[in-house]
């Protein structure tokens, strides 16, 4: 990539910069449980990166009774919101931002969170003063696995999908981030297994945003 055009690292948020999916986990669990379903915390795990839409799907099958999906939904999201001012970022999250700004990146957030979520992840990342622009789903009609995010993301940094790196900690975003052709960086933090995120498309695999840090200088994608 480095040959002086416009790049951009367009940088997931839930386990990819901020220490939030066992969060997410045990508050869907509970949101579920109130509702009188009984989901097994390993089941929802597998789902965190998905939108709710498709993490309700994925758990309670198509022929659930759907007119519970937004009580459910409002729930987990209460649930999780009381962790707000607790929310840490990963190790390195907010150096690895300024880093690849610093070497012509242009850094935009792409993450199945709300515009509120959102704002809460950025307040506890501090790293504003190196983030061009973010998406949400506020932004797009379909959240991840769907493209949108990614699309959506891609076309805010004003760079074709050639130019720019997904840095993601999911099966979900590495799908997305495929299906929009950008190269895809998978980390380890979110809790899913370095097989699984190959499997699934990731050019290379790391522990964590420190991991990629230390990588830079040494891994083609950031070159």
């Amino acid at each position: 990539m480095g040959d002086g055009a416009e790049r951009a690292a367009l940088f997931d948020m839930d386990g990819t910069l901020v220490d939030t999916n066992y969060l997410h986990a045990v508050s869907w669990w509970e949101a579920f449980r109130q509702a009188g379903h009984i989901v097994s915390m390993a089941d929802i795990h597998r789902c965190i990166g998905m939108g709710s839409d498709h993490l309700l799907e994925r758990l309670l099958g198509k022929e659930r009774d759907r007119s519970e999906d937004d009580a459910i939904s409002g729930a987990h999201k209460a649930l999780y919101g009381a962790y707000g001012p607790a929310l840490a970022p990963l190790d390195g999250a907010a150096d690895l931002l300024r880093a690849v700004a610093a070497r012509g990146f242009r850094v935009v957030l792409a993450t199945s969170a709300d515009g509120k979520e959102l704002a809460v992840m950025r307040a506890a990342l501090d790293a504003d003063d190196v983030i061009a622009d973010a998406t949400s789903k506020d932004d797009v009609s379909a959240s991840k696995p769907a493209p949108d995010l990614v699309a959506q993301a891609l076309e805010r940094a004003g760079v074709p999908a050639d130019r720019a790196v997904f840095v993601g900690d999911t099966v979900w975003d590495i799908k997305a981030g495929g299906k929009v052709g950008v190269t895809c960086v998978a980390l380890l933090s979110g809790g899913i297994g370095r097989a699984e995120l190959e499997e699934a498309g990731a050019a290379a695999v790391h522990r964590d945003p420190r991991d990629v840090l230390a990588s830079l200088d040494s891994s083609p994608t950031w070159q």
